[in-house]
């Protein structure tokens, strides 16, 4: 079964994606903030993180680069699920490592069709 780390520091939006892609038949775990993400993928690495942007103690894109710096780092397909549209930023992210984009709000359907476009679900 594919594993899927969200990170999100809101609470009702790891819910609604656990949710989600548990529906499309995904394994996943929750962390709140990218320093928890960090330490929840030094105890095991997941097939993907879905990661949020803004973020109190670690940002994702703070996270995407010290996530990719470590050893299996560049293993899991990491998915970017954010409001931010700001093209330095997405650049940055791209840069860094995302492998796609989400833009809140998003539904299950474009899930998905993220998920699939990685290649994590069919």
């Amino acid at each position: 079964m594919t594993s899927c780390l969200i990170v999100d520091d809101s609470q009702v939006v790891r819910k609604v994606t656990r949710r989600m892609l548990e529906d499309l038949g995904m394994n996943c775990s929750e962390a709140e903030n990218g320093q928890a993400a960090f330490d929840a993928c030094k105890d095991g690495m997941p097939d993907a993180v879905l990661l949020d942007w803004n973020m109190p103690i670690m940002s994702g894109a703070e996270f995407l680069e010290r996530l990719r710096a470590m050893d299996g780092g560049h293993h899991p397909k990491v998915i970017f699920c954010t409001t931010v549209n700001d093209e330095a930023q997405i650049k940055r992210a791209v840069d860094a490592g995302a492998d796609e984009f989400i833009m809140k709000p998003f539904d299950r359907d474009i899930m998905h069709s993220k998920f699939q476009m990685v290649g994590l679900i069919k």
